[in-house]
C-alpha cells in the first residue's frame, strides 16, 4: 500500500527503485499484489456489509452480508489478476511492435504496479455515497499519471516510441479496467439480478 502512494505522490524515484530491485511476477504477486488487493477488498467488503450500497429504487442502501460480501470482493480479486495478467501480456506485444525486445516480467511489473493507485483507491467503494464510477475516474487517472514514468523507465523502450508505447499502455488498461468496473458497478447497483441471486444462494451456505 506504501508503494502504492508513493507511486502518486513520488513516482519518479519510486520507479527507480521498481527498476533497480528487478522483482519477478512471482514475486511482485505473491508479496505486492496479493496483499495490496486483499487490503483493500477487505475495506470495501467491511463497507459493505457495515453501510451497504445505493441501488436504484430503494429507500436506504443496501448491506450485504458477511458471506456475500466475501464472495463479492474474492470474484473482484481474481478479476483484477486476470486483467493484470491480460494486460501484461498486450502490453509486451505493444512493445514489439515498437520493435522491442521486452520480457513479460517487464510488462508484469509496469502493469502490476501501475494500477496499484486504481486498485487503492477502491478502498472508497467502501462508502455508499461514492459512485463506484467516481472511484474508478480517480483510480484510473492517477494510474495513467504514475504510468507516465514508468513505461519508459521498466520497459525501456526506444526514446522515439516512448511516448507511444505509454499512450497505447494507457488507453488500454483505460478500456480494460472500464469493462471489469461496469461489471461490478452493475452488480452493486443490483442490476445483475440472476447473478445477485446466485451470490446470495451461494452465501447462505457459508457460516462465518
Amino acid at each position: 500500500m506504501i508503494k502504492a502512494l508513493l507511486l502518486i505522490f513520488q513516482p519518479v524515484a519510486t520507479w527507480d527503485g521498481i527498476f533497480r530491485a528487478q522483482r519477478r511476477v512471482g514475486f511482485i504477486l505473491l508479496f505486492y499484489l496479493l496483499p495490496l488487493l486483499a487490503f483493500t477488498s477487505a475495506g470495501e467488503a467491511y463497507g459493505l456489509h457495515r453501510w451497504g450500497k445505493w441501488q436504484s429504487e430503494v429507500t436506504r442502501p443496501k448491506t450485504y452480508s458477511a458471506p456475500e460480501a466475501a464472495i463479492y470482493e474474492i470474484g473482484q480479486i481474481l478479476l483484477s489478476l486476470l486483467i493484470v495478467f491480460l494486460a501484461a501480456k498486450l502490453v509486451k506485444s505493444f512493445g514489439e511492435t515498437f520493435h522491442g525486445r521486452h520480457t513479460y516480467a517487464q510488462a508484469f511489473r509496469t502493469v502490476a504496479y501501475g494500477l496499484s493507485p486504481l486498485f487503492l483507491c477502491r478502498l472508497l467503494d467502501a462508502f455508499p455515497s461514492i459512485s463506484p464510477w467516481l472511484s474508478w475516474a480517480i483510480g484510473i487517472v492517477l494510474a495513467i499519471g504514475a504510468l507516465y514514468h514508468g513505461v519508459p523507465r521498466v520497459m525501456q523502450p526506444d526514446p522515439p516510441s516512448a511516448f507511444g508505447l505509454y499512450l497505447m499502455t494507457s488507453v488500454l488498461l483505460l478500456m480494460i479496467t472500464g469493462i471489469a468496473r461496469f461489471i461490478t458497478a452493475w452488480y452493486l447497483q443490483g442490476r445483475f439480478e440472476g447473478l445477485q441471486a446466485f451470490i446470495s444462494s451461494l452465501a447462505a451456505r457459508l457460516h462465518f
